[in-house]
């Protein structure tokens, strides 16, 4: 019996998931299928029944918190990082991950990246939560920059992290408040995501006093970010290697698959490759 999958999200005609977890469900010798449904904010409860009759789905912006609500049961990771990107509907049960989580650290130890030290963080969305609670995991001292109308509700949310790991420092400010020297830029905001991809989350003057940069964008393969830290000779990281390890966390939940190292490297090569050509 073929299974059904999906990506919900809104904006998503440039997305590249399908084909990734179309190649995951080949190499797993799945019957499965993999699409993508736009969904806009307004309607995602209004769509939820639809979303049941699946096998599972992955979410992304804006639906990875206001999903939360709808689902049944949470695993542990969802609980923890307060955002779903991935749910399993096995036994009519529609259960929330996060396999986020994963893919952020498989991305960083790939490029031999820390979490310790001092860490900016830009935006605390679905993703910004779960990379928060990581480098507070790892001992880091946190600054998460947002915009200043959302300072004082990150403030709050940003609580319910430190009660998880109470040694952890967190600072919260505004985008253009940002001072002092850290190990690791990361970017969580879509700043910089194609068809913008001309913009740049933050000013030069703060590119410079970061060692290194993480930016979670995945397209362009080379955000603006990217190539300001790489000029200010900087080690910067873009997004593809995330995504993929997420998503090879999600095929693990949805059919116990496993995959070698060196074709989940391939895969992230054709996919970088992918959007350079496809989206230019």
């Amino acid at each position: 019996m073929k299974k059904n999958y999906t990506l919900i999200g809104h904006n998503l005609k440039h997305t590249v998931s399908p084909e990734i977890h179309s190649r995951l469900f080949q190499l797993s010798e799945s019957n499965s299928e993999y699409n993508v449904t736009d969904i806009s904010e307004d309607m995602l409860t209004l769509k939820y029944p639809e979303l049941k009759r699946l096998s599972g789905y992955n979410i992304t912006i804006p639906h990875k918190v206001k999903i939360i609500p709808l689902l049944e049961k949470l695993d542990e990771s969802a609980r923890r990082y307060g955002a779903v990107n991935c749910v399993s509907n096995i036994g009519g049960i529609s259960t929330g991950f996060n396999t986020d989580a994963f893919g952020f650290v498989k991305a960083l130890e790939a490029e031999r990246l820390s979490l310790s030290g001092e860490i900016l963080l830009l935006g605390f969305g679905g993703a910004g939560r779960v990379m928060a609670a990581e480098a507070c995991h790892k001992g880091a001292k946190l600054t998460i920059a947002v915009r200043e109308q959302s300072v004082k509700k990150v403030s709050q949310e940003a609580l319910k992290i430190k009660s998880i790991s109470p040694e952890c420092k967190i600072t919260v400010l505004p985008l253009d408040k940002i001072s002092g020297e850290f190990s690791l830029l990361i970017n969580s905001t879509p700043v910089g995501m194609y068809p913008h991809y001309d913009e740049c989350p933050v000013s030069d003057t703060v590119i410079k006093r970061c060692e290194n940069v993480f930016d979670a964008i995945y397209n362009p393969v080379e955000t603006v970010l990217i190539k300001k830290a790489r000029a200010f000779q900087k080690k910067a990281v873009g997004g593809m290697s995330m995504l993929i390890w997420q998503a090879v966390a999600a095929h693990q939940i949805w059919d116990n698959a496993e995959y070698e190292l060196a074709v989940i490297q391939r895969i992230i090569k054709d996919m970088e490759e992918k959007v350079e050509r496809d989206f230019r």
